[in-house]
């Protein structure tokens, strides 16, 4: 049996001998790379902090002391020795999540998969331990990528202002986020060293000197000045012990005997401790450590020998589409540049940034100042493409309508993840960006269904200089072109069958769903128009004179129902006295478990086979109630998917009519 197989909790460590310590730290290793790659997910970050995490487990006892993972993708080795090492369906549907749970284990805090947040927790955390006089401690570990973002300093700031807080801080400085950390932050980090004489002479002369009558204060506070002085100069860790934050670093952070020194060190101290960990991302793993991108931040489904992948690939990303395209709008406009926060290639700007290396910054993780920064560059006469993940665009929605919006300036916002992502979790699914984004004025946002799509509505995004716009596309690969048949204002008719009963409004990639949906309805003698408003807000002027056309309208749409392009739609026809009913469906307002797309989309009620059985019922039951002349006519029954009323109790998709 292996060392690993006999961890089913953090105390089974306590009693492990140096020598098998790093037998562990070895087998965790080889445990990682034959585990990840079954299942793809997060490999570089965890195979950086076997040691680190080892090391924290042994000096602290959780749950009782609460450990906070900042990001939580670094987080495998903590569920391994919390007793979770069955990692046969890694962020697949039942199986481990991809992140801390707390559904999963006592030992987790933090489900909340974004950055630079561990430190806020932390300060909360403390402060109510504080205040109730329960014991144990606190313990945030950040990356020195997470530093970069505005919400850690904020919480340093706060932490800093109570120097009598127990609170330990741990930075995981492996110089990468996704890629290699950028900014001033990464360049002071990439300097600091320590020499502990300083600590020692300070107390002594803090204690000689301020016992000295009349002059000793004086001398103290000029010594202590001089020291810092030639502390800066050699081992600048001032700026964190300016705020206030004791500073123990940097470490070996795969030295487990030397990290175990320093936390003990950290956890007697009575206020807050910084301790600096130097790691290596991707340790252990030659293939990681030669992958300069990213160090296998995230993989896919792999050979663990050859790192070739096994999945089946799906034909072109979407991420990739749109970074040949700002090639080569690039090429034809020199005013269009690009932002990006912290994720260079993830997002697909690694081209962009090869062939127009002065056109490009990563601003680290700082999706505000990202945002604010465009409306400057903007101003300045450019024309920013600030490129993000959906979710993580929530974080800048008030410098998107307070900077941009308000001033009119012409940024685009591309967003990647958009809709359900599946396998990272409830926080990467970029389900609410066509919702909150709905109230701001000026804004117009796009939804291609297609590459050719994304290509197009990308130049149209991109030639507004007098207001934001925004073009959003999921993960995974793009599906084959879906033609259009005809056009209605600024709407491509994607299909026409039979008498118009049903108007289906396709939003984006739903567009495959909704072609196959309206074929099941002409299968049951209702006729369907399916159209494509490629832009989703502001709605289409024709789309309410086309509605009125039909019995029903359906707007499909892989966003939040609450206040998507469905309540818009609802909204745009009340407004003309257009008195059709609307069905929504979309996702419902819960945050989803991990799993696949497809297996999240069924799970939710998003398939053909649920949306046109839903409108068939629907269409009856507004029948049924005409020839009752029941004084309900025309409204639309609540409806819920079968098998899914226990999972989520409240309405679905499509489960309601709009009346405004």
């Amino acid at each position: 049996m292996s060392i690993l197989e006999t961890i089913r909790g953090p105390r089974d460590l306590k009693a492990l001998s140096e020598a098998e310590l790093g037998e562990l730290s070895g087998e965790i290793r080889e445990f990682l790379v034959h585990a990840v790659s079954r299942t793809g997910g997060h490999l570089g970050p965890n195979l950086g902090v076997v040691e680190l995490s080892v090391a924290l487990h042994r000096v602290f006892e959780s749950p009782a002391d609460r450990i906070l993972w900042d990001t939580g993708h670094q987080s495998y080795v903590h569920k391994l020795l919390t007793g979770r090492q069955d990692f046969s369906k890694l962020r697949g549907k039942g199986g481990l999540s991809g992140y801390p749970s707390r559904e999963e284990s006592e030992h987790d805090v933090i489900e909340n998969s974004h950055a630079s947040t561990a430190l806020g927790w932390a300060d909360g955390l403390a402060k109510a331990r504080q205040v109730q006089g329960e014991p144990g401690h606190v313990v945030a570990v950040i990356g020195d990528g997470a530093l970069t973002g505005g919400m850690a300093w904020e919480a340093l700031n706060n932490i800093a202002a109570a120097r009598d807080r127990p609170l330990i801080i741990v930075v995981n400085d492996n110089e990468r986020s996704y890629a290699p950390t950028i900014g001033g932050l990464a360049n002071h980090l990439a300097t600091l060293r320590t020499t502990d004489g300083y600590e020692k002479m300070l107390a002594w002369g803090k204690d000689v000197l301020q016992r000295t009558p009349v002059v000793g204060h004086t001398l103290y506070e000029s010594l202590h000045g001089a020291k810092k002085g030639f502390k800066d100069a050699f081992a600048p860790q001032g700026m964190f012990e300016d705020l206030g934050l004791k500073y123990l670093g940097p470490i070996d952070g795969h030295d487990i005997k030397a990290v175990e020194s320093a936390l003990r060190r950290a956890k007697r101290f009575h206020g807050p401790v910084l301790v600096h960990c130097l790691t290596e991302k991707g340790r252990g793993y030659e293939p990681a450590l030669a992958h300069e991108e990213d160090h296998f931040h995230s993989v896919g489904v792999m050979d663990p020998l050859t790192c070739e992948p096994l999945a089946p690939s799906g034909g072109p990303s979407w991420t990739s589409v749109f970074g040949e395209e700002m090639v080569r709008i690039g090429e034809e406009r020199e005013d269009v540049v690009a932002i990006t926060a912290a994720m260079l290639h993830p997002v697909g700007l690694g081209r962009f940034a090869e062939r127009f290396p002065g056109r490009v910054w990563d601003v680290g993780i700082a999706e505000q100042h990202a945002a604010v920064s465009a409306a400057g560059l903007a101003t300045g006469g450019l024309h920013p493409v600030v490129a993000v993940y959906a979710t993580f665009l929530n974080r800048a929605f008030d410098q998107l309508l307070m900077d941009v919006a308000l001033h009119r300036c012409g940024v685009t916002f591309v967003l990647d993840r958009a809709g359900v992502t599946g396998t990272d979790g409830a926080s990467h699914n970029g389900m609410w960006d066509m919702s909150v984004l709905q109230v701001v004025p000026g804004l117009r946002i796009a939804a291609p269904r297609d590459a050719d799509q994304l290509r197009a509505q990308l130049r149209e995004a991109v030639a507004v200089d007098d207001a934001p716009t925004l073009v959003r596309f999921p993960k995974e690969s793009v599906g084959p072109e879906v033609p259009a048949l005809d056009r209605v204002g600024g709407m491509d008719v994607l299909h026409r069958a039979g008498r118009p009963e049903v108007l289906l409004v396709a939003v984006g990639v739903m567009a495959p769903v909704c072609l196959q949906a309206a074929e099941l309805l002409r299968a049951r003698g209702i006729g369907c128009t399916v159209v494509d408003p490629r832009w989703v807000k502001p709605v289409d002027a024709a789309l309410p004179g086309l509605a009125a056309e039909h019995r029903l309208v359906a707007v499909v749409e892989d966003n939040s129902r609450a206040a998507g392009v469905g309540s818009a739609v609802a909204l745009a026809l009340g407004d003309a006295d257009v008195d059709v009913p609307v069905r929504r469906f979309g996702i419902p307002e819960q945050f989803l478990a991990h799993a696949k797309r497809s297996e999240v989309l069924a799970d939710i009620g998003l398939t053909p086979v649920e949306i046109a059985g839903r409108i068939s019922a629907s269409l009856a039951v507004r029948d049924a109630g005409c020839a009752s002349g029941s004084a309900e006519e025309g409204r639309i029954a609540p409806a819920a998917p079968p098998g899914l009323v226990a999972q989520f109790p409240a309405p679905l998709g499509g489960a309601d009519k709009e009346s405004e």
